[in-house]
């Protein structure tokens, strides 16, 4: 039986992380009890997520799944999920910490930014081998954010999450290049990973202040934005070692999205000065590019066929809303369309070579 390894699960940042957080930073965050029995945080004055307006994020009372006997608050509660999903490891982004990228104080964010990640990284410790944590950093601060890295790897973490764009700039961005540098050169996983309502750009969905809307279109443009960027901006080029998942959009996009990248290398490559210098897909051919799945996706066969299953990694969005937790693995497992090297490629192998998990 094929191992299985989650490339996309969440902590929910509980009381401990919280309580700290304000005691430490009393002017920046605050949590208000609002109308309707809702409580919200508040930081740098903003509501975190902000479930209203254009591009509203995910209302928090309605953020986790409803899933029976769920029990996401503990080391041991979540390791008796996996067992009950059939999951041998997963790799843990945050939630609120998704937010840390917007942090418009650096210093702050930057300290922050230290406290999830030694929050993270002792939650990992606890669990014998079988949880792997990702760090968050302010990039938008680079020297902050390499030395973070850094202390995060030390520290055990696999990898380091960012947004699909910053608040000003995208990925390609010279002045990112040493961040970039740093996570090449520690062998560190970089994943790219959206959430609206967190007071980052909003791509397409200003036009939307319904949240199904806004999520569903979401995710995938972010994505799309950010492979634009570390694409044909060079990034992929100017570190040839460097591996990034774009993530919690499915796969079906990216045949599709691959090919529109190409004929615009083809016929107007050129017109980006140092940027991409070969074909897209080298850079996947390559391994610098994976992408996560969901397991019923019934596209999958047909980007396997197109794109091999090398880059394709079982994720389950545990505990968020839109994950089929506790049976986010079986379609997969169980479907007769997706051989077994890919299957067994799908399902862990590609997550162990990519977070550089044993």
């Amino acid at each position: 039986m094929s191992r299985v390894i989650d490339a996309d699960a969440h902590v929910v940042e509980g009381a401990s992380i919280a309580g700290e957080a304000l005691k430490r930073w009393p002017d920046k965050m605050a949590f208000r009890a609002e109308e309707g029995g809702r409580g919200g945080f508040f930081i740098e004055g903003r509501r975190y997520p902000e479930f209203e307006g254009p591009g509203a994020g995910c209302p928090p009372e309605h953020g986790m799944t409803t899933a029976t006997e769920i029990h996401p608050h503990s080391v041991d509660g979540m390791l008796a999920d996996a067992d009950r999903e059939g999951i041998e490891k997963m790799v843990l982004f945050p939630s609120l910490g998704l937010a840390v990228p917007s942090f418009t104080d650096l210093t702050f964010a930057a300290g922050f930014a230290g406290l999830y990640n030694d929050y993270i990284a002792d939650w990992c410790k606890q669990s014998g081998g079988r949880l792997y944590g990702m760090a968050v950093v302010p990039i938008e601060d680079v020297d902050a954010s390499v030395g973070l890295l850094t202390r995060a790897r030390e520290a055990g973490l696999v990898g380091v999450c960012v947004p699909p764009a910053l608040r000003e700039r995208n990925l390609d961005h010279r002045d990112l290049d040493r961040f970039w540098a740093a996570a090449q050169d520690l062998d560190m996983a970089v994943g790219v990973h959206g959430a609206p309502g967190v007071h980052l750009p909003k791509i397409g969905v200003d036009r939307f202040d319904n949240y199904i809307q806004v999520h569903c279109i979401s995710f995938p443009f972010d994505m799309m934005t950010a492979m634009t960027a570390t694409v044909t901006g060079g990034v992929f080029e100017r570190h040839p070692r460097l591996r990034v998942a774009f993530l919690e959009s499915g796969v079906g996009w990216v045949p599709y999205f691959l090919d529109r990248l190409h004929e615009h290398y083809e016929k107007r490559g050129s017109w980006i000065a140092d940027g991409w210098k070969r074909e897209p897909r080298e850079y996947l051919d390559r391994g610098q590019i994976y992408v996560s799945c969901e397991s019923a996706e019934p596209i999958l066969p047909g980007v396997i066929e197109v794109l091999g299953s090398d880059f394709i990694m079982y994720a389950s969005d545990y505990p968020h809303w839109d994950g089929e937790f506790p049976e986010s693995s079986k379609p997969l497992r169980e479907r007769g369309d997706v051989d077994e090297a890919s299957r067994a490629a799908i399902l862990g192998g590609n997550a162990a070579r990519f977070y550089r998990l044993s």
